[in-house]
């Protein structure tokens, strides 16, 4: 069991976001070194809409950008993409796909992953809720900080949408609030331990 342990200590940042989104994760990715020993998983709020991320977020990183599929291998210094219609979990060192839990009104496929990853994950946590509409999310930072983690909302004067982080910081359990460019940087200096 121990040499399981060991298998999934490394660092996950969940980047969640949805209208507006995509500028914060490219300025995001600009700006985050690409050997931190890190998974960066994007979890984008939608329900329906066929996700192009895997496509485009390359062209703003070194590291590998992958469509999460069933029992994917979570890998650090890679860059996962959560698919449309789905929620996502993990298990082991795996991501594991479940059908949409809410397929009408808001998804909450952010606040799904994020509970996620506080009961199955061994390495530290990093919630990173950027522009979008509603509050997906929110609801499970404050176990993010229970389990030690760390949370960081994306600054309301430089989200596309302020609706998303502004949830978050109102969630009382958002530890730093930064533009994306000073979210990479904070990623990067949790990810060395300092």
């Amino acid at each position: 069991m121990n040499a399981k342990s060991t298998e999934t200590d490394f660092p996950i940042v969940c980047v969640g976001g949805s209208a507006g989104g995509l500028d914060a994760y490219t300025r995001l990715l600009r700006h985050l070194p690409s050997d931190m020993g890190v998974a960066v998983v994007f979890v984008n709020h939608l329900r329906t809409v066929t996700t192009y991320l895997h496509e485009i977020l390359p062209k703003y990183t070194a590291m590998p950008v992958e469509l999460i599929t069933e029992r994917l291998l979570i890998q650090p210094d890679h860059v996962f993409i959560i698919p449309e219609k789905r929620d996502l979990h993990i298990l082991g060192d795996e991501f594991r796909l479940k059908p949409i839990s809410k397929p009408r009104g808001w998804p909450d496929v952010i606040t799904v992953f994020l509970r996620s990853l506080t009961e199955h994950w061994n390495g530290k946590l990093i919630a990173v809720i950027v522009s979008g509409y509603d509050g997906d999310g929110s609801a499970a930072l404050c176990g993010i900080k229970d389990v030690g983690g760390t949370t960081i909302a994306q600054t309301l004067d430089t989200s596309v949408q302020p609706d998303m982080p502004g949830s978050a910081m109102a969630s009382g359990c958002i530890d730093f609030v930064l533009p994306p460019e000073e979210i990479a940087l904070k990623i990067a200096s949790i990810a060395h331990g300092e």
